[in-house]
């Protein structure tokens, strides 16, 4: 039994078309687009001597700002570029990470502190004043308020990191869902597995082998 592979491409051929953003009726098109066409050359294999020119409407380079944009606008407002998507469900998760990593640092910064400052006044107190300021730290000697500190200086720095992380997907998620707003869904795209015959030669004679042949439609 013999494998056999072949991949189709849709781009391999020299023919351009005017690829636009009108032709297809469920595009999100900003309404500040321009009727105003921009021809580009092009040059690369399949397209002869390089004379073949790709025509972009206004409508194709409104598309091809999309990523850019919607980057910039979730960068400026969390959640911004995925309600420009239309994405609008993603941002309740946006806000919710964003909210949890700031109640999470104020819940460590604030025990920080307040062991931060117990410390300090068992180091500056006199002996005509009380052994603890807080009584809720006067069980506690002083290497563990020294492990209770760094321990709830390390969540806090991790909440700051995390919070970071969730914007940073923000932006991402925004331009990613953005850049494949137009990705082709079709039929064409797929894997087709079918069976095949191979010839081979075997003692100076082709003996067809039965095979599987993989095509992948791009």
């Amino acid at each position: 039994m013999t494998f056999t592979l072949s991949v189709f491409s849709q781009t391999d051929t020299a023919v351009v078309k005017v690829d636009s953003a009108m032709s297809n009726p469920d595009s999100k098109m900003p309404k500040t687009t321009v009727q105003k066409d921009t021809v580009v050359s092009v040059k690369g294999k399949g397209l002869g001597s390089g004379k073949a020119s790709v025509v972009k409407d206004s409508a194709r380079l409104a598309i091809e700002r999309m990523p850019g944009q919607a980057a910039r606008r979730s960068a400026i407002i969390p959640g911004w570029g995925q309600f420009n998507n239309k994405r609008w469900w993603k941002v309740p998760f946006i806000y919710g990470g964003l909210v949890g990593a700031g109640l999470v640092f104020e819940f460590n910064q604030r025990y920080y502190k307040d062991i931060l400052t117990e410390l300090q006044y068992r180091e500056l107190r006199s002996e005509d004043q009380p052994e603890t300021q807080n009584p809720l730290y006067a069980n506690l000697d002083k290497a563990a308020l020294l492990s209770g500190r760094d321990y709830y200086r390390r969540s806090r720095d991790l909440s700051v990191l995390a919070g970071l992380g969730v914007y940073a997907i923000n932006i991402i998620d925004a331009y990613v869902d953005a850049k494949f707003f137009r990705w082709d869904l079709s039929d064409e795209l797929a894997i087709k597995i079918k069976p095949s015959l191979q010839s081979f030669p075997i003692n100076a004679s082709l003996v067809p082998v039965p095979g599987i042949k993989i095509c992948f439609a791009l």
